[in-house]
């Protein structure tokens, strides 16, 4: 029998609390001629982190998520252009937002830095790797399909459509929804990332994402043809209830081998973050301590 994660309650726990007041530099960087910001924690001296969100997501949802890696790590968790408080495009590509991703580094962090990506942002994460081989020093891919497709087949069209405006703020934050939608979110992580979500304009609320960002081609590479090419240390994690069915693993280790181990999120939908942050930190800490001690 399928067993659905539970809803959160209202009260918020203090290990998130704590993490929320650990606030994070803001920084920007000009790529390509548009504006790309960036939230940064943890000291400059460091092994360097870059979290890159989901499509129509932003930086802030790694905000309860970055502070508890950087005791350990430099993280810096990117707005893609189109995304969050950085610039818009007349067009978008995965090589575009993977210079961004590099930039990023480059601007924030010393050495060679791990990428993140969840969704969307695991096709820019790999997009990273397999153009930059030389500036990455690992990837971790969330919950993304090999087929980039999917995501739109799997309810990426609500975010294709122009953003709704509202009035008042509150109205705005209540009406806040993950793209594809999951229905089990914690309320306290839920109503942080819907305010960081939200943009002022003329007057009235609007989401700050701009909404013809799936109009981009990844290049002539595929996914798993990328996959297939990568040299660094990776891993793939899988929401329970994600979008990366058995299938779709199958098709991965046929294309990389035994080079990327898949691991399960227990109870975790395709936005752990939302559901499940606690088990998401623990899997990427693990992670990168095994890489680190496998190193030297």
């Amino acid at each position: 029998m399928t067993v659905q994660p539970a809803v959160g309650d209202d009260s918020t726990p203090a290990w998130f609390s704590e993490a929320i007041a650990n606030t994070p530099e803001h920084g920007d960087v000009e790529v390509r001629g548009a504006k790309v910001h960036a939230r940064v924690w943890g000291e400059r001296h460091l092994p360097g982190l870059v979290l890159i969100h989901g499509g129509s997501a932003h930086s802030g949802w790694w905000d309860h998520i970055a502070p508890l890696l950087s005791k350990t790590h430099r993280v810096v968790a990117i707005d893609l252009s189109g995304h969050g408080d950085s610039g818009w495009r007349e067009s978008y590509d995965m090589a575009t937002w993977g210079h961004e991703v590099i930039a990023v580094a480059d601007a924030f962090i010393d050495g060679l830095p791990t990428v993140i990506g969840h969704s969307m942002g695991g096709g820019v994460a790999l997009a990273t790797v397999a153009d930059h081989p030389d500036k990455v020093n690992g990837l971790i891919v969330i919950d993304t399909p090999l087929d980039p497709k999917q995501l739109e087949r799997d309810g990426m069209r609500p975010a294709l459509r122009p953003p709704r405006t509202y009035a008042e703020f509150e109205d705005a934050v209540a009406r806040f929804r993950t793209i594809p939608e999951q229905a089990f979110v914690l309320p306290y992580v839920s109503r942080h990332v819907a305010e960081q979500s939200l943009k002022q304009r003329e007057g009235v609320w609007t989401w700050k994402y701009d909404p013809s960002f799936l109009n981009n081609q990844s290049g002539d590479r595929t996914l798993p043809e990328m996959l297939a090419s990568l040299q660094c240390s990776c891993i793939c994690f899988r929401g329970e209830f994600g979008l990366v069915d058995q299938q779709m693993v199958e098709r991965l280790y046929e294309f990389a081998g035994d080079r990327i181990p898949v691991v399960d999120l227990p109870l975790a939908g395709h936005h752990p973050m939302l559901d499940q942050p606690l088990t998401l930190v623990t899997a990427l800490s693990t992670a990168l301590a095994l890489w680190s001690q496998a190193r030297g």
